[in-house]
């Protein structure tokens, strides 16, 4: 049994070293990690379905990341969900279809809704 005294000080010694100090999340995080991931859908979509539209998601998303000025870990987080969100609709589509323009059309009104939301909730 004498092996495990060295394994008990490594561990009292680990406990003991200080561990970086970890930022708190705001309490929209997950609607703004939500916001993100729309935005990202949306930027794929748009384009496929109407190109003429002219909306700038990717810029949008910019300018929220801008006007949240959150630290680097929740920035990636941020590009992160937005990056997500493009990835799953470019694995389901090439062409818009009825069932692309109906994801669209609700992930606008979703998107609408979180804004408000955290808007609402939380705005200054």
């Amino acid at each position: 049994m004498r092996p495990a005294r060295p394994i008990r000080a490594a561990l009292v010694c680990l406990l003991l070293v200080p561990a970086p100090a970890l930022a708190v999340d705001p309490p929209y995080q997950g609607e703004m990690e939500r916001l993100s991931e729309i935005l990202g859908s949306l930027y794929f979509l748009e384009p496929l379905c109407h190109p003429a539209s002219g909306s700038d998601w990717r810029q949008q998303m910019a300018d929220l990341i801008e006007l949240d000025q959150p630290d680097d870990d929740r920035r990636q987080r941020l590009a992160g969900s937005f990056n997500t969100g493009y990835e799953a609709y470019a694995r389901l589509y090439r062409a818009c279809t009825v069932s692309a323009d109906e994801a669209m059309t609700r992930l606008l009104l979703e998107a609408e809704k979180t804004a408000r939301d955290i808007h609402s909730r939380f705005a200054e």
